[in-house]
């Protein structure tokens, strides 16, 4: 027997057959646009997202000898697509990546202080759902007004699909609309934010049954689906990890997940601390979130005419002394800095600058990023055990993992598939077929450990001080 997990990413969506040991049989990937209309947006179309998964999970099942029994969800978190009842789009999806709802983020950021932002476990930042809301109430009130529905990417496409609304603890829990501590929607985040409390789906367990998918669906109409989970969750879900433990996911933005035996809101508010899947109050993980990850990676290679191949060779000829030093904030940055207004750029270009040091430059800046936002997870009281788990595109380049492993100072081991996001939408699509799928395992004989270099701490150092003084003027 198999089950279908569907990951539901920024710029592109896979589509996997998971069998009952666990194991990956068959994947497809379909890419869609994230479009900037104006400075700072990040958008998408919601019938791209449709049509692209229809179109990859196709592909998978036209390659499988039997039907699988259900289909899982996992999503990118914290966006929006306000729609009817039936899931038509009011307007174009407003994605985490959004920077508009900063005036809107710090009003609510005043206006509930820091007590009652620990306990909906984040600071106020643009591109979470209730600063987006916000922003729409002010500024596109006939959208909310002819609105059923704001809903999580992937509960979105769960309701065109099966014709039912729902949401889980998971992406509940990265809206800033919800209290992590007692497990529901937050009634003071929901006024600061002017949001309609009718608005909101209903919570319900990750891995409960949240409707069979209808017509639409292409090979996957009849198939009953889960309710799903937020992406970062479903990694750690897909990975099964215990309390203590954590992974580093490589992606378009970079998360480092610790999971929580309780809900122990990180204070300081550099961290976030987000519901794990599951049911309702099951478990915690605290959360690391870089956003300007794969992201920045992206924007450098397309400003360079370069490829990611180009720069995952440059990176292993090594970096040099006088090699340019990268700053990734394409769409301003979170822990542990806190600031949307920061800026991407490069420090130390000269005529001898080649293209190659560029583009080493900007997994390098990458890898300092990521390093970061792993050192505010450790300081807030929740470091992983060693090694930590390492997923993601990233992952698979040797070159970058050994940077990262010496720039955290941490032991790394990669996951030996390269996406447990999809696993982990398996995983819950088999807990409501009422089967136990195991998680994904991790390469037992590639623990990369740091290493003593002076270069790369003095660059470290040069970088960090670095950041003051990248936001806009």
């Amino acid at each position: 027997m198999a089950v279908v997990g569907i990951d539901l990413g920024t710029q592109s969506v896979k589509v996997a057959a998971v069998n009952d040991e666990g194991r990956v049989i068959a994947t497809a990937t379909r890419p869609y646009a994230v479009t900037s209309p104006h400075p700072g947006w990040a958008e998408s179309d919601p019938a791209e997202w449709l049509a692209a998964t229809v179109d990859a999970a196709n592909e998978v099942m036209g390659g499988l000898d039997d039907e699988p029994d259900a289909v899982g969800l996992s999503g990118q978190m914290h966006g929006v697509v306000a729609c009817t009842g039936d899931g038509a789009p009011l307007r174009p999806a407003i994605t985490w990546a959004d920077g508009r709802s900063a005036e809107q983020a710090a009003r609510i950021s005043a206006e509930l202080g820091p007590g009652e932002l620990a306990r909906l476990g984040s600071a106020a930042f643009p591109g979470f759902a209730g600063p987006t809301l916000a922003w729409l109430a002010d500024h596109e009130p006939s959208v909310l007004a002819d609105a059923r529905w704001a809903l999580q990417p992937k509960d979105w496409l769960r309701l065109v699909l099966t014709g039912n609304a729902a949401t889980d603890p998971s992406d509940a829990s990265g809206t800033l609309l919800y209290d992590i501590v007692d497990g529901r929607w937050s009634e003071a985040a929901m006024a600061a934010a002017r949001v309609r409390p009718d608005l909101l789906a209903p919570v319900a367990s990750s891995s409960a049954v949240g409707g069979e998918i209808g017509s639409l669906g292409g090979a996957l109409a009849g198939l009953p689906v889960a309710v799903g989970g937020a992406d970062a969750a479903c990694g750690v879900r897909g990975l099964g990890l215990p309390s203590g433990r954590g992974a580093i996911a490589l992606g378009t933005g970079a998360q480092i997940s610790s999971v929580l035996d309780s809900p122990r809101p990180d204070e300081t508010l550099r961290t976030h601390t987000f519901a794990t899947t599951g049911d309702i109050g099951e478990a915690w993980y605290r959360l690391g979130a870089v956003q300007s990850g794969g992201l920045a990676l992206e924007r450098a290679i397309a400003w360079l005419g370069a490829d990611t191949a180009e720069a995952q060779r440059a990176l292993a000829h090594g970096i040099e002394p006088g090699d340019p030093l990268f700053w990734p904030f394409v769409a301003g940055e979170r822990s542990p800095y806190l600031d949307p207004t920061l800026r991407a750029g490069w420090s130390g270009l000269s005529l001898g600058t080649s293209r190659e040091a560029m583009l080493r430059s900007v997994l390098e800046g990458m890898a300092y990023a990521v390093s970061a936002a792993y050192a505010a997870v450790c300081e807030s009281g929740a470091a992983p055990a060693e090694p930590v788990t390492l997923l993601g595109g990233g992952s698979r380049d040797p070159a970058y993992v050994r940077l990262l492993a010496t720039a955290l100072d941490a032991a790394l081991q990669p996951a030996e598939v390269g996406d447990a996001t999809v696993v982990g939408a398996a995983r819950l699509a088999g807990m409501a077929a009422g089967r136990s799928i195991p998680p994904a395992g991790v390469r037992e004989d590639a623990i990369v450990t740091p290493n003593a270099d002076a270069l790369i701490t003095e660059r470290q150092a040069r970088w960090l001080a670095g950041v003051e003084g990248r936001g806009e003027a």
